[in-house]
């Protein structure tokens, strides 16, 4: 966190460090933040964490609708990452209504997810696209082999962080022309920072 809202630095790239090159960069590109997010008038520091914390609020509004979204069977329990897990199957349910556009996407999509029996946090969810679905407002179609995977980790007590992120979209703009797109990030080496550092992440 930097001033009320959080920073991304590249540390490795395909699991090896940096050379001395590209940290030089890296600590260049945060020491630039660090300085226009201190140069911020009050207004202009307000605006960027209202958009952090609206960015929040809409990923956990995605996550409380998936419980709306999905009818969830219990296939059995098994074990992941050491932890012992509820391993459910999520398929769509009936007559669901979606409140928004984002939502829209959760009408043809089936999943996996995995919940560790101990703490009930998800530790794995896998979805995928199973028919197409069109996003009314962007002129847009959603359609099959369109998937996700996300991956949680526990950091400390009661704290569980994403571990892994992977996600394989495809779609067709004005419903002609088609957009993929691929995304796989690894996250680690999470550790805990001082209370009175908040200019570092």
């Amino acid at each position: 966190m930097i001033l009320g809202s959080p920073y991304q630095r590249l540390v490795a790239i395909n699991g090896k460090p940096l050379t001395a090159a590209q940290a030089a960069e890296e600590q260049h590109k945060f020491d630039s933040v660090v300085a226009e997010r201190k140069a911020e008038s009050p207004q202009q520091r307000a605006d960027r964490i209202v958009k952090y914390e609206k960015e929040q609020k809409r990923d956990h509004s995605m996550m409380n609708e998936m419980v709306k979204a999905f009818n969830f069977t219990l296939l059995g329990e098994t074990t992941m990452h050491g932890h012992q897990v509820y391993f459910l199957k999520a398929s769509p349910r009936p007559g669901y209504q979606p409140p928004n556009m984002e939502a829209q996407a959760l009408t043809g999509m089936q999943g996996k997810l995995w919940i560790d029996k101990e703490t009930f946090q998800w530790v794995r969810v896998e979805a995928q696209v199973v028919r197409p679905v069109s996003i009314e407002g962007f002129l847009a179609q959603v359609e099959p082999g369109t998937r996700f995977e996300l991956e949680k980790t526990s950091v400390a007590p009661g704290v569980w962080l994403p571990a892994h992120f992977s996600m394989r979209s495809r779609a067709k703009v004005l419903f002609l022309f088609p957009k993929n797109d691929q995304e796989d990030d690894v996250y680690f080496n999470y550790r805990k920072r001082p209370s009175n550092t908040d200019s570092r992440p």
